[in-house]
């Protein structure tokens, strides 16, 4: 039998992907740019946003002298903000130590902001085809079944055992086409549910597939109950303009521009006569909604308010017209209540 490397690079070379937008060069801006929004996020997804991403910022000197809110406006919906934070930090760290030229290696890589030890070795692997093994999702998945390894692969022991399965099948020679090919086979193959076990190059040393447990492994993980968070957002409203408020650059949508937050027992019309000097002509309390994030639920109550004609803008804050604030960097579930609002929307 071959070798567990050479029949996954066999297999990607007859049916991995090579149509993804960014496996058309070995450029490392392209390659990075891919790894990184391809963190937590799915492939249909990440194929919108790059390509505009690109055309807006074609290189790494484009994206270094661009402004932090221009990098989250073209990030806005793909979630997990850091990632766009660090990109842009990465970016100028990249023109300024070295040049405008991506470091080969991937210990070198690891030394920029917001890549770590898989990410580097992707881009070092299919970039400049340094010897260095990739652990993402799929690939943890994929290592998890075939080396029979049990256990929720988040745990850290877990993960150093997946580490030392993914460095000793690493071939000599061709490695783009390997790395490719077990991103490949987790993606298209060995998926999470109805993995396709006849399709696969190395369904015959399988652990998983011989001992009948392809279903169990990977462990899932331990099952939580998420916590819930309960907040009001103000859409404050005078002369067809809306009140956006710079959020904070650490934390939850940090750097993004976003509706002001206020806790349920505090009167809306109090507070803004407090905070803001405004004075509420009307207040309708809109559709609920509940946005997710990995470690807890959000319940969101909106509430509407017609506001005096103001005479300030407070630091921190900015007045735009529905439309603009549309193309503003916001958080998904902010644009998602604020667009049946925007005219022409049915907004009340």
């Amino acid at each position: 039998m071959k070798s567990f490397a050479t029949r996954i690079v066999d297999w990607q070379r007859l049916h991995g992907r090579h149509n993804l937008p960014w496996q058309q060069s070995r450029d490392p801006y392209r390659i990075w740019l891919s790894e990184i929004m391809l963190q937590q996020t799915q492939v249909a997804t990440v194929i919108r946003y790059y390509e505009r991403f690109l055309a807006r910022f074609p290189d790494v000197t484009s994206l270094a002298g661009a402004t932090v809110d221009e990098v989250l406006a073209l990030w806005s919906g793909l979630g997990y903000y850091s990632r766009a934070r660090n990109l842009h930090a990465a970016a100028r760290q990249i023109v300024a130590a070295h040049a405008g030229n991506f470091p080969q290696t991937a210990a070198g890589l690891m030394q920029l902001p917001g890549i770590g030890r898989s990410t580097a070795a992707a881009v070092a692997a299919l970039a400049y085809g340094e010897r260095r093994a990739i652990l993402d999702g799929n690939v943890k998945r994929v290592l998890a079944r075939h080396a029979g390894v049990a256990g929720w692969p988040g745990d850290k022991r877990i993960e150093t055992e997946l580490w030392r399965c993914a460095e000793s099948r690493l071939p000599e020679r061709n490695l783009a086409a390997y790395t490719q090919g077990m991103m490949d086979l987790g993606a298209q193959v060995c998926t999470r549910s109805q993995p396709d076990c006849a399709r696969c190059p190395v369904a015959g040393d399988c652990v998983a597939r011989s001992e009948n447990r392809v279903g169990d492994l990977p462990t899932p993980r331990p099952k939580r109950t998420l916590p819930e968070r309960q907040t009001r957002m103000l859409v404050l409203v005078d002369r067809g303009e809306l009140l956006l408020e710079k959020r904070p650059a650490r934390g939850i949508w940090g750097g993004l521009w976003s509706l002001p937050e206020l806790d349920a027992s505090t009167d809306c019309a109090r507070h803004c006569r407090q905070r803001w000097g405004y004075d509420v002509e009307t207040q309708q309390a809109l559709p609920r909604l509940t946005h997710g994030f990995t470690h807890f639920r959000l319940r969101i109550q909106p509430v509407r308010l017609q506001l005096a004609p103001r005479t300030t803008t407070p630091p921190g804050h900015v007045w735009l017209p529905f439309d603009d604030a549309l193309d503003a960097p916001l958080p998904a579930p902010v644009r998602r209540l604020l667009l049946p609002l925007a005219p022409g929307a049915g907004a009340p």
